[in-house]
């Protein structure tokens, strides 16, 4: 797949995505906020795309300490995001890419949760009984699904 530039920084599959400008404008309050860490987790995130644009657009804003995390559960596309990650070439972006179950990867990561954490609105109505909202919840501050009339939503900490 190649990957058009249509900005400095942001290939045509992020400027799509319904998530981005939810998650322009989170990075935005958390540098006015003054923040310069952040760290952002991208459940189910395919060959991670959206997660390495995320990050790149946290550097432009001057974000100094970026930690970004990729689960999904595809063996191939892990590849892929592991591969496009070694083209980044910044020592305040680190980059991992793990093939895990997401709903195991949301236990683990919620034990650190995230500033931000992206995923799509499917896990939420895979399950009947609400374990995977509930997962999600814990796994991040802010959760940015991928619903086009969702918008972000808080988490306590």
């Amino acid at each position: 797949m190649t990957v058009i530039i249509t900005r400095p920084g942001l290939c045509r599959t992020a400027r799509y995505d319904p998530r981005w400008p939810r998650i322009t404008a989170a990075l935005a309050a958390m540098r006015e906020r003054h923040r310069h860490a952040v760290r952002i987790v991208d459940a189910d995130c395919a060959c991670g795309t959206l997660l390495i644009a995320a990050v790149r657009y946290a550097r432009a804003l001057g974000f100094t300490a970026i930690e970004g995390h990729g689960i999904d559960d595809a063996a191939p596309l892990i590849g892929r995001a592991r591969a496009a990650a070694t083209r980044l070439h910044d020592p305040a972006i680190g980059l991992s890419f793990e093939r895990a179950d997401i709903a195991q990867a949301l236990a683990r990561e919620a034990d650190v949760p995230a500033d931000i954490l992206l995923c799509h609105d499917r896990h939420a109505a895979d399950d009947n009984d609400g374990s995977t909202a509930r997962l999600l919840a814990a796994a991040g501050h802010v959760v940015i699904d991928d619903r086009v009339s969702g918008t972000a939503w808080r988490c306590a900490a």
